[in-house]
């Protein structure tokens, strides 16, 4: 879920209002862990951290998991003054939770994005290296060569730094343009398309398709939904390493 400021998850949690709350604060009502906090621009996690009113826990929020399907345009952040629109713009009064992208898609790309109030799980899945994989259908100009494609599978070079391995598949390859399905374990700013435009090769579109075992399917541009407990139980099982896609 992240942090936010103890009136808000106090008015979340539906015991009063987020005015009130505040009242309760300043009265010495809310602890954090333990200690008695008055001050109201403090912050805690309720997944992490325990949030108490006149001695009594909060209710535990509810874990929420989302697959979105961002579009060209709107960029993957929880705040930006220079944005049009960010992803939390796409998502309903039905979100009552505040979630969280977990991991980076880029504004001129589309495609999943998991959306979570869930830290722990957000780390699994974001970790450099680890064993979830995503995946992308990748359109770009022209017709890379044999060797241009072995050394971006072998790991590409950007800014002097050697990324890690990935998977390449041939979709279509036409002089005019080619289309291949890439796997990363990492996700590294605009990697996809300094991988193949320092190479002479721009990216003319890409879309994410799946994220470990949760794939986009025919989720419709701009629309969310919420994963049903046996996914969450199978990202989590890929996220820990228990289970191979």
């Amino acid at each position: 879920m992240g942090a936010a400021r103890l009136q808000k998850l106090i008015a979340n949690a539906g015991l009063t209002s987020r005015r009130k709350a505040e009242d309760w604060i300043r009265a010495g009502r809310v602890s954090v862990d333990g200690e008695t906090v008055t001050d109201l621009g403090r912050q805690a996690d309720p997944l992490t951290q325990q949030v108490r009113v006149d001695g009594a826990p909060l209710p535990s929020p509810e874990r929420v998991v989302l697959a979105l399907h961002k579009p060209v345009g709107v960029v993957t952040s929880m705040s930006d003054p220079h944005a049009d629109r960010i992803v939390t713009d796409l998502l309903g009064d039905d979100v009552a939770e505040r979630v969280f992208p977990a991991g980076r898609l880029d504004k001129d790309s589309e495609g999943l994005v998991l959306m979570t109030n869930d830290g722990a799980l957000m780390q699994a899945m974001t970790r450099p290296g680890g064993p979830v994989a995503k995946v992308y259908e990748v359109d770009v100009r022209g017709l890379p060569q044999i060797d241009v494609l072995s050394d971006l599978r072998d790991g590409a070079t950007i800014d002097k730094r050697t990324l890690l391995p990935c998977a390449i598949k041939i979709i279509r390859e036409r002089s005019a343009g080619s289309r291949y399905r890439v796997t990363l374990h990492e996700g590294k700013k605009n990697q996809i398309r300094r991988m193949f435009g320092d190479r002479g090769h721009r990216v003319q579109r890409l879309v994410r398709t799946s994220i470990g075992p949760i794939q986009l399917g025919s989720l419709p541009v701009g629309e969310y939904r919420q994963l049903a407990a046996d996914e969450v139980e199978a990202l989590w099982a890929v996220a820990k390493g228990e289970a191979r896609l």
